[in-house]
């Protein structure tokens, strides 16, 4: 199996936006019947053997509980409890309008009661149309989908590789329907009020000092997959700091902030790909850590290991 294989995302755009709109779909099921953590960590999706998956939710007092997990092997999305009960159903064919007709009549067979507050995309193009109603969004590539999972699943290897170098409060490697990329955050353990009139998602998100790294494949934007880190809040003249490979730089957002960028396209062609994407991670964290002055020695763990008698006896 190849590395990092390619995956442009123009050659499979229209099946991204459909795939990106079921995981919301999805997504706002665990947001409803997930209890809410710290910085929304309740909400993303961990991976699996074959795609991704809520994990467990709406545990009650008689003990019940469900999960929804989308298998990018057979391409299907499985609806289970904890009895053992399961309901499924194909993926290629649908719209998302079908797609979530069909996943309410699945939990509604399985005696799952879920409200979704907001039945409609967030932050994305088309917010104001309800998801029953989105006949538009029916692209379902079977071939491309998988081969974004494989993706996800190895990119998921290099950030939990990358993860283990930190023992401060460090977020699980999770995958956000949002905005549908993959990410770790660290944090350094400093309470911030975020500027502006940003939305209470953005707050919560926010509310500490991070260093964010993960991937995301692309959108209208930045129509190209890459991996990225970025420092929040950004200290001033961080977009000066210099970036390990060559090949990586500093991105300015709209926001007037700036995201380090390492393409794809330059990661998969390199000699030792895993081996760029670490040396991009590692140079943009000390780079943002080393301006926000960061206690970096106090809470790295090279190799995972923070027992100090084993460091010296390595």
């Amino acid at each position: 199996m190849e590395l990092f294989p390619s995956l442009p995302y123009a050659e499979w755009r229209e099946t991204k936006e459909t795939l990106h709109r079921f995981a919301q779909v999805v997504g706002k099921v665990r947001l409803a019947a997930s209890a809410r953590r710290n910085h929304w960590w309740n909400v993303p999706y961990h991976l699996t053997g074959r795609g991704i998956t809520t994990r467990p939710m709406g545990l009650d007092d008689q003990g019940r509980f469900f999960c929804l997990d989308f298998d990018f092997v057979d391409h299907r999305l499985l609806a289970m409890t904890g009895d053992g009960r399961q309901v499924s159903f194909p993926l290629p064919g649908l719209s998302v309008a079908g797609f979530y007709r069909t996943l309410r009549t699945a939990l509604g067979d399985l005696g799952i009661p879920v409200r979704i507050r907001r039945p409609r995309p967030f932050d994305l193009p088309d917010a104001a149309r309800p998801f029953v109603e989105d006949d538009e969004h029916c692209v379902y590539e079977p071939d491309r989908v998988n081969r974004y999972w494989v993706i996800l699943s190895q990119v998921n290897l290099v950030l939990e590789e990358y993860a283990a170098q930190w023992s401060g409060k460090t977020s699980p490697v999770h995958h956000f329907w949002h905005t549908f990329d993959i990410a770790v955050t660290r944090f350094s353990g400093t309470s911030v009020d975020p500027l502006g009139a940003v939305d209470p998602v953005t707050r919560e998100a926010y509310s500490r000092e991070v260093i964010s790294a993960g991937f995301w494949f692309g959108d209208p934007s930045f129509p190209e997959p890459a991996f990225y880190s970025y420092t929040a809040p950004q200290p001033a003249g961080l977009e000066h700091s210099p970036l390990r490979p060559e090949a990586a730089s500093w991105v300015a957002r709209d926001s007037g902030t700036h995201l380090a960028i390492l393409t794809y396209e330059d990661v998969r062609t390199a000699p030792s790909p895993r081996a760029e994407v670490l040396a991009f991670l590692d140079s943009a964290f000390l780079a943002g850590a080393g301006a926000a002055g960061w206690d970096v020695a106090r809470d790295a763990c090279p190799g995972g290991v923070t027992d100090s008698a084993r460091t010296r006896t390595a």
